[in-house]
Formats: structure tokens, C-alpha cells, sequence
């Protein structure tokens, strides 16, 4: 695993494109609803594996591996838990066989749908639960860890603590928050940002937040708190569900790519999509960037 000033030296290097969404995409190829994504990856590997490859062909410079939910609290429920570990360095070499040539980040998330993530009394829960995770990534050769759409700044805490158990090197720490820089839990994102940068992660920002002509101006407050590399990676707007109870995002791709170019200009180094985004998102994304 990298260690943060390696990382970032492969930023300066001109690393700087993120992937798409991961989990709207699969749902178009067969995914069903409500499935465990994970599992579901294990059983039909050729298709993350065709969908990754795209976002390394269109310009991706880093690919998140499909971990997003395989904490042992979650896996419990498809009985999997005792093969967190093992489920989680198979799914990091899986996307190291998409595309070789790009980094791979370990994917950990919140874990609010499982427990009281924002509650004190829980920190030694999602610790023990990040730290499992972790074990896995880094076994199956992640370069970096990603904690991505946090809800509270507990989470990314909890995630910065079993990294350092664990000997991790390189993080990044993604929230997903509102249009005027508030968290979901009420705090202003930039000093928990601010201190998430002090105490060591190699990169900060927001991921699936609905971009809008607003987006700039947020990545723009960030940055007056964020020194280091700055995460842009929003959704195609926002979502419209349709007859069949499906989200739909509305924001084609070259007005998603000209608004991204005013986030690279208001100081945002690292850019991708979340949800509603595709592989063509990312190709016209390196052409605007241009």
C-alpha cells in the first residue's frame, strides 16, 4: 500500500481522474434491487470487471474496488461475515485485473444503515468493523483506502483509527453533504475536512452530492479549509424516480464535464462521478479538462 507522500506524489505525477458510479451501472447490467452487491459481484465477476475496464479506457486514473459494503456488520445479513477478509482482497484483485494500469482504493463507507454510527457508544463497534475490512484490503493489494459517503465525522474517525491499527498507508475521506457545506449530522464540512487533513488523510472532498450550478461555489468554501488534494465526485443531479420506483438522473455528460471544469477551477484535484454516472461521464470529463 502507498504511504500518503507516495500517493501524492503520484498526484503531482498528474493522477487526478476518479471513477464513475459503480452500483447504478451494475443495476442497468442485471443487478437485481436490494441484493448484497458484493456477493453479487463474487457470482458474476465479468461484468464489474467489462464496466471497470471502461472507466480505465475513458481516463480513470484511480478505480474503487467494489467494497463499498463489505463490513462484517453488513455481510452478516447474507451470511458471509466470516469471509470479510477474503471477500474483500478478492473483490481488490478482481479490480486490479480490470485495469492494471490504474490505482486501485479499497472502499469503506458508512455504517449508518447498520448501527448508530453517529453515537459515541459505537466508536469501538466501527472500529472493529473498519479494521476487519481494512485486513482484507490491504491482503488483496489496495493502493490507497477511500472511506467514501460519510455521513458523520465519527465514521471517518473510526475508519483514520483502524487504518493506524492496522498499519494502513494512504486514505482519502469523502462526505456526502448539502449545497451550502453542511454535513448530515449539522456540522460545517470544512473544519472536519481541516482536521481530517491534520491528522493525516491524503485527501479530502465529497462524493454524491447532486451537482448543480452550485457545486463550484461549494468546492470553492471547501478549499479556504483544505490545503491538500480536494475530492469532487458528484451525482448527474438529481435523481427523478420513475414508474418502476427507479432513480434517474436527469444531467447529461457534456453539462456535467463543463461544471466539474469550473470545480478544477475553483480547486478541485480530484475529479470523478457518483451516481447517474458512466464511463462516458469520464471520457468527455478528460476532454474538457483538456
Amino acid at each position: 500500500m502507498l504511504t500518503k507522500e507516495q500517493f501524492q506524489k503520484k498526484i503531482d505525477a498528474g493522477v487526478r481522474l476518479l471513477d464513475g458510479a459503480t452500483g447504478s451501472n451494475l443495476r442497468k447490467l442485471g443487478m437485481p434491487k436490494g441484493c448484497c452487491t458484493e456477493e453479487w459481484v463474487l457470482q458474476n465477476p465479468e461484468i464489474l470487471v467489462k464496466l471497470q475496464r471502461s472507466y480505465a479506457e475513458a481516463g480513470s486514473q484511480i478505480i474503487y474496488a467494489p467494497t463499498f459494503q463489505a463490513q462484517p456488520i453488513a455481510l452478516k445479513a447474507v451470511g458471509l461475515d466470516r469471509q470479510t477478509e477474503a471477500i474483500n482482497a478478492h473483490l481488490v484483485a478482481l479490480s486490479r485485473s480490470a485495469a492494471p494500469g490504474c490505482l486501485v482504493a479499497g472502499d469503506l463507507t458508512t455504517l449508518a444503515t447498520f448501527c448508530d454510527s453517529w453515537d459515541e457508544g459505537n466508536f469501538d463497534l466501527l472500529v472493529d468493523n473498519y479494521r476487519r475490512q481494512i485486513r482484507g484490503l490491504m491482503d488483496g493489494g489496495a493502493d490507497l483506502l477511500v472511506g467514501e459517503t460519510l455521513l458523520y465525522p465519527q465514521e471517518a474517525e473510526a475508519i483514520l483509527c483502524a487504518a493506524e491499527l492496522e498499519g494502513a498507508g494512504a486514505a482519502m475521506y469523502s462526505f456526502t453533504m448539502q449545497s451550502d457545506g453542511s454535513l448530515f449530522s449539522g456540522r460545517d464540512a470544512g473544519p472536519v475536512l481541516q482536521e481530517l487533513e491534520q491528522a493525516g488523510a491524503a485527501a479530502v472532498g465529497f462524493n454524491c452530492v447532486a451537482m448543480d450550478m452550485m457545486t463550484p461555489y461549494l468546492v470553492s468554501k471547501l478549499r479556504r479549509f483544505v490545503k491538500g488534494p480536494l475530492i469532487c465526485k458528484p451525482n448527474a443531479g438529481n435523481p427523478i424516480i420513475n414508474a418502476q420506483g427507479e432513480a434517474e438522473y436527469p444531467m447529461r455528460e457534456a453539462e456535467f464535464s463543463e461544471l466539474m471544469g469550473n470545480c478544477a477551477a475553483n480547486g478541485a484535484t480530484l475529479l470523478g462521478g457518483c451516481c447517474g454516472t458512466n464511463p462516458e461521464f469520464i471520457r468527455i470529463l478528460r476532454e474538457t479538462l483538456k
